[in-house]
């Protein structure tokens, strides 16, 4: 796979090279990152051909999406495609702390939940300034479920249902003013809820669709077969595939720990990297358009890309069909 291979929404003309550069680490996540070391990340992923970048307010509490926009203004608006996110208000607040949501030195804009009709337009008019650009392709209603929200989860979704949510995206599409518009979360749960209000045409779906976590492959299977594309972020599992001991950015649990075991003997026997098949195995499923790799700095970009670009032998995912890591009816390929 090279990571200039692209795939197109079925139906909506955005087309995606198969890596996008997921842009938290922009804001800072976890650690202080500088603007020239976000600016070598970039330059990384465009050189080696990645032209399509994701972002959101919440980044850094808007950090992220004015770092990015820096960055993709250098370059003619034709040659990458842009998604942004909408679903929280960055109000201005001057008791924003050092550290806020696992983001460093964020800057001074809390956000406010906010689904409904009048603050999707307000959203997305504060990202086209900050961003410097005036149709991002893609919008996302960022972070909605009920695990998310828990005992709020009602309230929130009657204002992207019948609060206007929805409306407001379907009238900015209609307009012209995006192509495309879905969802950016953590819970396939919520895409598939989506499915049932609107016609969404991509959902970013982080996490649930890994080598050791298929349970949203119905959801993939339905989204396929409605020609929602599938934005697959979270590759990692929160690093677990990429060598590190978290899973949902916590300690893993044991039983994770032993399947993880087992993907790395599986990738040792055909010599693969475990990140390589962790970042490839999405793309079999024949609703993922892309798989998005945050990056902090540009050596991990480059390794990111290498990994993506591994040749990596059908074995290896009939061996871990076999061993029950991938579900008997998730896609391997021919």
């Amino acid at each position: 796979m090279q990571v200039n291979d692209r795939r197109t929404l079925r139906n909506r003309d955005v087309s995606f090279t198969v890596m996008g550069l997921g842009c938290a680490q922009m804001g800072s996540l976890y650690r202080w990152t500088s603007y020239q070391e976000s600016l070598g990340a970039f330059d990384a992923a465009w050189a080696a051909g990645i032209r399509y970048f994701d972002t959101a307010p919440f980044y850094g509490y808007t950090r992220s999406e004015r770092r990015l926009g820096t960055m993709l203004t250098e370059h003619e608006r034709s040659d990458y495609v842009l998604s942004t996110k909408v679903g929280r208000i960055m109000v201005p607040d001057a008791t924003v702390g050092p550290e806020e949501d696992a983001y460093a030195r964020p800057l001074p804009f809390r956000p406010v939940y906010d689904y409904s009709y009048d603050a999707i337009l307000k959203s997305f008019e504060a990202s086209q300034q900050r961003l410097g650009v005036l149709q991002p392709d893609i919008l996302y209603v960022h972070d909605i479920g009920r695990m998310t929200h828990g005992e709020r989860h009602e309230h929130y979704w009657t204002q992207l249902t019948k609060g206007g949510g929805f409306k407001a995206l379907g009238e900015l599409r209609a307009a012209g003013q995006i192509k495309a518009v879905g969802l950016g979360v953590n819970e396939w749960q919520a895409v598939w809820d989506a499915m049932d209000e609107f016609d969404i045409d991509a959902a970013m779906l982080a996490g649930r669709y890994t080598l050791i976590e298929q349970d949203s492959l119905k959801m993939l299977d339905r989204a396929h077969k409605e020609g929602v594309g599938i934005v697959v972020a979270g590759a990692f599992n929160s690093g677990l595939l990429a060598g590190n001991r978290k899973f949902n950015y916590a300690d893993a649990p044991t039983e994770l720990l032993a399947r993880v075991a087992e993907v790395e003997a599986a990738c040792a026997a055909e010599g693969v990297s475990m990140q390589a098949a962790a970042l490839n195995f999405p793309l079999l499923h024949p609703a993922v358009v892309t798989v998005v790799s945050g990056a902090r700095n540009a050596e991990q970009m480059v390794a990111n890309v290498a990994w993506m670009q591994e040749d990596i032998p059908s074995a290896l995912w009939t061996a871990l069909k076999d061993k029950g890591v991938i579900a008997a009816d998730a896609p391997i390929g021919a």
